[in-house]
């Protein structure tokens, strides 16, 4: 089977959903089957978001037929989730019911006529092919090929119970194994539920207005730049832009945030979010298939379909276990009675070996995992972007901030301006002149001064414009050379800084802020400091990883005094200041070294080196910007921190749970075989130790839906 979604274009292939499936053995015999259908050239199927890719032509009664070992439905990919009967009601249920009740009146015929009577053991049989007939089916099939798997165990050991004249113990084997199938695919539907709830969150149609006329259409029907009205109550069904109309937004679905956003002319609106108070116009500005959403269930999808470190392990373990298993089985069959032991009673204790040594518990125990924290994620506004993401979160040691943009808002602001002679305003136009042409975060807020203050600056000359890296700038305008940096920048020029301007200079940076100057390379003409307000969430985040054992180190280009100030402000364990963009990767590749597993947070822009370079990269403001989803490992869909320590959490749980899966799978089983030295492990015992422990793991993995912040 396919481990990872294929990057496939439509014409390429065609997605459906499939309901269904219980376990990963079986969607891979079902992708087998699919591209075995003629004019099928391929198939891939993902397990984790239950879908099928299919490249060729193949109508979906072909593909039902290609399921039906295992009464698998098939629906288009856009085709709306039709909901399922209740778990008691459903059809492939009620063969077990029929089993069961025949197996119960065989008990009492036993108990009445004694088990070696002819009606219990006609009873007992019907029961056994009522109930194990697609079994037995699925089982002499793979026999047939010489693959080895639950279907292959059962089958034989059910067979060998009644050819040794078991037909009780083979008889309750079905009703258990039958039993143990049915609640696993309820387990593993509810585990998907919670990404397939996401589906479902925007509307299918759309109020548009074409022209003069307004219509109800279906969301594939609309186009980019159509007019989507939204009334109060509604939620929207597309990506866009408000044109007309002020309201508070729902943005749950998309950020995982309750806390309503307040939306206005110009501001981008997302598919799936709940208008609650005034009617709003929008403008549409992607396709159904693109909008923020459909990435999200996307990149989901996606990421349940990658291999998680322990599900390689689990998987190559598995390959192994079973044919050993079978091996087992016949030694122990075979061996004691040419010793002298009962063939009889040697031959039943190799059969339920066979039974208890069903992988499936094994098998399941870690994809269930991560297909319920993933999905568990997405729906409180975090993108996990596949199990070893999921893992490598959890055993992070020490995580890295980018501190403009993530510890702090963002959005630099003027707090003080110093100026050395010349007049105010006017130093302050050459200075916003001059970084209309930088790239730098501080210029926007020097440049926003200005324009305040109503001065006129772009008319100025400015030529001879340069970039003195990591220091600052340096243009000519009307016809003298200014320089716009760093202090760090003039001490270089003028060799020494006057006592008084750097006291002026060392007390804001105590105060958090960051001094820009204005000179020429004789004197310094002007001091703005520059403020970015620290964001409300980040020292509570700190705070609550710090709690947990988390080395946090924020990282930034700002001064020593002023990042410390910063720094202290919202608690990080570390600083490192006076970094350049290089500095900040060669810092990460050092910590990693230190702590082997380190996050980088940061905007997904200016920080996509040292994202990559760590060991999960996390970005912020995934709602906003393909970026973030693109270059992130893990995305935080809102634009705020509050969501990490949650993050952290889950991916921890998790991990412990998978941990715990694979120990009790393994050591329920050990337990089982141990118990064929003395003799006592029976039919019984065998299938409730295999169906108990697939089930435990199950509903053990089931508990990551209810992690919450």
């Amino acid at each position: 089977m396919s481990n990872q979604q294929p990057k496939l274009t439509e014409e390429e292939m065609k997605a459906y959903r499939v309901q269904g499936f219980t376990c990963v053995n079986c969607a891979a015999i079902f992708e087998n089957n699919v591209k075995e259908l003629p004019g099928v050239d391929d198939a891939k199927v993902n397990f984790g978001a239950s879908k099928v890719y299919v490249k060729g032509t193949a109508t979906i009664e072909e593909l039902e037929k290609a399921g039906a070992f295992e009464n698998l439905k098939i629906r288009d990919e856009k085709e709306q989730r039709v909901e399922r009967e209740p778990f008691w009601k459903q059809k492939e249920n009620i063969k077990v019911y029929i089993s069961a009740i025949l197996l119960l009146i065989s008990w009492f015929l036993g108990a009445q006529y004694g088990e070696e009577h002819i009606l219990p053991t006609i009873g007992y049989a019907a029961s056994i092919l009522i109930g194990g007939y697609s079994l037995f089916i699925k089982g002499l099939k793979n026999l047939s090929r010489l693959q080895f798997d639950m279907n292959t165990l059962m089958t034989i050991a059910i067979i060998g119970a009644a050819i040794i004249g078991e037909w009780g113990e083979g008889a309750t084997v079905v009703i258990l194994f039958a039993i143990s199938e049915a609640l696993e695919r309820y387990s593993m539907d509810k585990a998907r539920q919670s990404i397939e709830s996401l589906m479902d969150i925007a509307p299918k149609e759309a109020l548009v207005r074409r022209g003069n006329e307004e219509m109800i259409i279906h969301v594939d029907d609309v186009q980019v730049g159509d007019i989507m009205i939204v009334k109060p109550g509604q939620k929207l069904a597309m990506d866009g832009v408000v044109i007309k109309g002020t309201s508070t937004l729902n943005q749950a679905a998309i950020t995982g945030e309750s806390v309503p956003v307040t939306k206005t002319i110009d501001d981008e609106v997302f598919a799936g979010t709940l208008n609650e108070e005034g009617l709003l116009e929008v403008k549409v500005t992607k396709r159904v298939e693109d909008t923020t959403l459909s990435k999200i269930i996307h990149l989901v999808e996606e990421a349940q379909a990658e291999r998680a470190p322990s599900q390689a392990f689990v998987d190559k373990f598995a390959k192994y276990y079973t044919p050993s298993i079978m091996i087992l089985a016949l030694l122990i069959a075979v061996i004691p009675p040419l010793f002298g032991g009962d063939w009889s009673e040697w031959i039943y204790q190799g059969l339920a070996v066979l039974v208890v040594g069903c992988p499936c518990a094994l098998v399941v125990s870690t994809p269930v995992s991560i297909v319920t924290a993933i999905g568990n994620a997405a729906k409180n506004g975090v993108l996990i972007k596949g199990g070893i993401h999921l893992e490598e979160a959890g055993a992070l040691k020490a995580i890295a901030f980018d501190k403009t943009g993530t510890l702090t808002k963002g959005i630099p602001t003027v707090t003080d301006i110093v100026t050395y002679g010349d007049d105010k305003n006017e130093l302050l136009a050459v200075t916003a002149a001059i970084e209309k042409g930088s790239q730098h975060p501080l210029a926007s807020a020097i440049i926003r001064k200005a324009e305040e203050n109503g001065l006129n600056f772009n008319g100025m000359s400015v030529e001879d414009f340069q970039s003195i890296t990591g220091k600052g700038v340096k243009a000519r305008v009307n016809n003298e050379m200014y320089y716009v940096g760093s202090p760090n920048l003039f001490e270089e020029l003028h060799q020494t800084i006057e006592s008084t301007i750097l006291e002026k200079i060392t007390r804001m940076q105590i105060e958090g802020k960051t001094v820009m100057v204005l000179g020429t390379d004789k004197e310094i003409l002007s001091l703005i400091a520059v403020a970015d307000e620290m964001r409300e969430t980040s020292k509570e985040v700190i705070n609550k990883l710090n709690h947990m054992g988390i080395e946090t180190v924020m990282l930034t280009g700002d001064n020593k005094r002023t990042a410390e100030a910063i720094g202290k402000q919202v608690g990080v364990s570390d600083i490192k200041a006076d970094l350049l963009p290089e500095d900040k990767l060669n810092f990460i590749k050092e910590l990693r070294g230190k702590h082997q597993s380190v996050a980088m947070v940061g905007d997904g822009v200016n920080d996509a080196p040292a994202l990559a370079a760590s060991t999960v990269g996390v970005a912020m403001g995934g709602a906003g910007t393909d970026t973030a989803l693109e270059t992130a490992d893990i995305a935080l869909m809102s634009d705020d921190l509050s969501k990490l320590p949650y993050t952290i959490k889950l991916s921890r749980k998790a991990l412990t749970i998978i941990k715990q899966n694979i120990t009790f799978s393994l050591a329920i089983k050990l337990v089982a075989l141990l118990l064929v030295m003395p003799g006592w492990l029976t039919l019984w015992i065998a299938i409730f130790a295999d169906m108990g422990a697939t089930l435990l793991v199950t509903l053990n993995s089931l508990r990551l839906l209810k992690v919450k912040e």
